[in-house]
């Protein structure tokens, strides 16, 4: 894991994300960028930044998709932060993964259309589909060797994170940008609203009394190499990506299943990729949602693999809300953080522990804790359900 770039709702940049992890700095409040009828009843993670500004900062016209200009600067940061020299030579992918695509400008363009049939700018609808979004940054980036969208709702990031080290591991490429975008919608907002998972408070994930999410928006982005450009770096890596798996357990299109058996599936599959016991996991970053439905399904199936030892975990979309697409990505970002700096997140809010679960989230922050192994969890739609292990060199 040679470098980590994030924007979100608590920060711009990989520095601002943490100080806001570390001070219990969460970034739900009222719409301000993202227009909407709900404005004033529900709270969203809007990354606190325009079209414009953000544009600034990925170096692309302010005409393009808020998901991507999202994308470009999370992706930025990365390749920045892994220091490798000479990429061109290098065969290169990105690997990115969104939900939305550009769907924000499709809104628009539609809203002046359906008003008045002359109006309404048709470059907004060009790049409405998913893989516009990673083709454009991927120009932006220079990466040209190989270019892939992963589309699977939740789980997208995580996947499209193992599928980078599973072509590095071929031989197929030499380092892979890998992870996601995602920019709030209407659409989004509405369909999730319609499903009455949406919560008008604060989201509490894991607590008794949860009662549902709330939307946010960023991306998320690592930088994987092979052994052979990692002996190269100036800053050799310290993290690896040492199992993941992907299981589907097809229960219902947008529930999980009460037994949580994709979830089990997906951590006890990382786990034997890996060559780990449950036991040698210090922290699990939980996918915790905040719905009645998502909670109880992930905690039973952590019941079911980790009983009667529990390592300490927390739910981060307490801070970024969710991100769908761009979630596992942000949430790999912070995992490899928390090994790297020996941190361990709060669950925010958390009041009343759930009845039915053995184990409570921390809620508080710790800072200079020996990690050596942590599990992203990133459980979507569909049952596709994803676990992501990474473990300190």
């Amino acid at each position: 894991m040679a470098g980590t770039g994030v924007i979100s709702a608590i920060g711009n940049n990989v520095a601002e994300n943490i100080n806001a992890l570390e001070n219990s700095r969460a970034g739900m409040a009222r719409m301000v960028y993202f227009d909407s009828v709900h404005r004033d009843k529900l709270p969203v993670a809007e990354v606190k930044l325009s079209n414009d500004q953000l544009a600034e900062l990925a170096g692309l016209p302010n005409t393009k998709s808020r998901t991507a200009l999202l994308s470009m600067i999370a992706a930025k940061e990365a390749l920045a932060n892994a220091g490798i020299e000479n990429l061109p030579a290098l065969r290169t992918g990105f690997i990115s993964a969104n939900s939305v695509g550009g769907m924000d400008k499709t809104e628009k363009f539609f809203a002046e259309f359906l008003a008045d049939h002359s109006k309404g700018r048709l470059r907004d609808v060009v790049h409405h589909e998913c893989g516009s979004v990673t083709e454009l940054v991927a120009d932006g980036l220079g990466i040209r060797n190989y270019i892939s969208t992963i589309s699977t709702a939740c789980s997208s990031s995580a996947n499209a994170i193992f599928f980078g080290a599973r072509l590095i591991k071929n031989n197929m490429l030499d380092v892979v940008v890998a992870g996601g975008t995602d920019a709030l919608t209407k659409f989004t907002l509405n369909g999730f609203n319609t499903l009455m998972i949406l919560d008008d408070q604060f989201c509490q994930p894991f607590d008794e009394n949860r009662r549902g999410l709330n939307l946010g928006e960023g991306a998320g982005y690592v930088v994987l190499v092979s052994e052979k450009v990692a002996a190269t770096l100036k800053s050799r890596p310290t993290v690896t990506l040492s199992g993941y798996c992907n299981a589907n357990d097809a229960y219902h299109q947008t529930a999980s299943s009460p037994d949580g058996t994709g979830s089990f599936l997906a951590m006890s599959g990382a786990l034997k990729q890996s060559g780990l016991q449950p036991a040698d996991i210090d922290y699990i970053n939980l996918h915790g949602t905040g719905t009645q439905n998502n909670d109880i399904a992930e905690g039973t199936a952590i019941k079911r693999l980790f009983d009667p030892a529990y390592p300490k975990m927390s739910s981060t979309k307490t801070f970024t809300g969710h991100t769908l697409g761009a979630s596992g990505g942000i949430e790999a970002v912070y995992s490899v953080l928390a090994l790297q700096h020996g941190m361990i997140y709060p669950n925010l809010r958390l009041q009343t522990p759930m009845k039915d679960l053995p184990f409570t989230p921390g809620t508080k922050f710790e800072k200079n804790i020996a990690l050596k192994h942590v599990l992203s969890n990133s459980f979507g739609f569909g049952g596709n359900c994803s676990s992501l292990i990474f473990s300190k060199l």
